[in-house]
């Protein structure tokens, strides 16, 4: 592989040393106890998912037309090469809407990196606990930083930002994996980069928007693997100006702010920043449910009480979130504020129960829908990607009454971060969909106590069904 040039990659070639250089006490423990727990919770999304429609279409496809049986596909007793392998448990990871969000980065973390990093772990056995923790947080460190140097216009142009994003993390997991050097990190970055690919039009109701997470976290081992092998990748993928990730997929050149990709390494970190999701739904609502949630503590009502709702947000929650609602399939109703501010007013709740294919059809849901109202509130935009989530909520009753609540940071978020009990409560709910309760036990085991497995591998087979 030919020497490389550091004069035009300062940031590619940034984030390469970082990740190829990251040890595992050089992290410190409440990232490496943080990371843990986004770990644990991706994979008990992912069991969840197995079983759900667009997965079962997915691995039945695959194993037709892929002979290789060398990875597990979470939470069934199949297995397929390493690339159908991390597409299949990337869809299943981000198959319901439970998964992580870095809000500020837009980026659902774990369902990119962990696939490509244990299809590694399968491919060459003997990776430590210690070194997998390193390579899964090198992964989870990178993505975020990307989607915070394009800002909230990467997402509000039509770029699905866990599509784009998501093959930095997943390359530089893959590659801290592989042990690859910064020469070839550098080269990994640059094969995934230009396989960045994903359209926002997904979100209203195809099947397709489930596998975008899968197909990152596809490119991103490619890219390790590949780099691994001595291909070559664009040397500066980020920065080029013509043609590089941040001057293509942004709206104009004002729109990023390549500083963001390396600030703040080994002091700032954004594992810390990566939230938890307790409604089964696309993260922007859930400042909104929040809110709401409030409200009816204060004073409880009834959906028959409500007369409207109205929520003032950023751009990025109308475009993303605020669409009048139609009856499309899951994925719409999940990815939409209306619907699911309708199932919260009459369930109490929007979590995997509240999203049937009876329910999201329902008249009486779909016509309590209608009552709300997402308005843009350019004050919101202003204040950046950091708080694109920020929600004023008006609440009107039918007797006169206006509730009002603003929100910030969701539960589960960063600033406002589940209890251990919490999260392990959700995966145990979650993965024994798909394993018994002894597995579970002993998959949340593995994960929590991983600094001290003596091979990763114990995770794929804890994994399988």
């Amino acid at each position: 592989m030919a020497k490389q040039s550091t004069s035009d990659n300062p940031y590619t070639r940034g984030i390469a040393q970082f990740v190829s250089g990251l040890t595992y006490d050089k992290i410190p423990e409440e990232v490496r106890h943080r990371n843990k727990l986004l770990m644990l919770d991706s994979l008990g999304c992912a069991l969840y998912g197995a079983d759900l429609e667009w997965s079962r279409i997915l691995q039945d496809k695959l194993e037709s037309i892929d002979a290789t049986r060398q990875c597990s596909v979470w939470g069934t007793n199949k297995k397929l090469s390493a690339p159908h392998a991390a597409l299949v448990n990337g869809t299943q990871v981000q198959g319901f809407e439970l998964d992580d969000v870095h809000r500020a980065g837009v980026l659902h973390v774990g369902a990119v990196v962990l696939p490509a990093l244990i299809a590694v772990t399968e491919m060459k056995p003997g990776m430590s606990g210690r070194e997998f923790l390193t390579a899964a947080v090198a992964g989870y460190e990178i993505g975020p930083r990307v989607g915070l140097c394009m800002g909230p216009s990467h997402i509000a142009s039509g770029w699905h930002s866990g599509a784009t994003l998501g093959v930095f993390s997943a390359a530089a997991g893959a590659a801290r994996g592989l042990k690859l050097d910064t020469d070839r990190t550098v080269h990994a970055l640059g094969i995934a980069g230009t396989q960045a690919a994903g359209l926002m039009a997904a979100q209203f109701g195809a099947m397709v928007k489930r596998m975008h997470a899968g197909r990152s976290s596809q490119s991103g081992l490619y890219g390790a693997l590949l780099a691994e092998a001595g291909f070559t990748g664009i040397l500066n993928v980020l920065e080029s100006e013509y043609g590089g990730f941040c001057t293509t997929l942004s709206q104009s050149t004002d729109k990023f702010n390549l500083a963001e990709l390396t600030a703040g390494f080994g002091e700032v970190w954004q594992t810390m920043g990566i939230a938890l999701k307790f409604y089964a739904c696309v993260g922007t609502n859930h400042t909104t449910l929040d809110a709401l949630r409030d409200m009816r503590k204060e004073r409880p009502f009834t959906h028959d009480d409500v007369k409207k709702v109205v929520v003032h947000g950023s751009e990025v929650t109308v475009h993303h979130v605020g669409w009048p609602y139609e009856p499309q399939g899951l994925t719409s109703a999940q990815l939409n504020m209306p619907y699911c501010i309708a199932a919260w007013l009459i369930e109490n709740d929007c979590f995997v129960d509240q999203f049937t294919e009876a329910m999201v059809a329902d008249p009486q849901r779909i016509a309590l829908s209608k009552k709300v109202e997402v308005i843009h509130d350019p004050a919101i935009t202003a204040l950046g990607a950091k708080l694109r989530h920020k929600v004023h909520v008006e609440l009107h009753l039918n007797d006169g009454t206006v509730m009002k609540r603003t929100v910030e940071a969701a539960r589960g978020s960063e600033k406002h971060f589940a209890s251990d009990a919490e999260i392990i409560e959700k995966f145990e709910k979650l993965a024994s969909k798909a394993l018994p309760k002894t597995r579970v036990g002993e998959l949340r085991d593995a994960v929590m106590g991983i600094e001290k497995l003596p091979d990763a591998t114990v995770l794929s087979k804890l994994l399988s069904a």
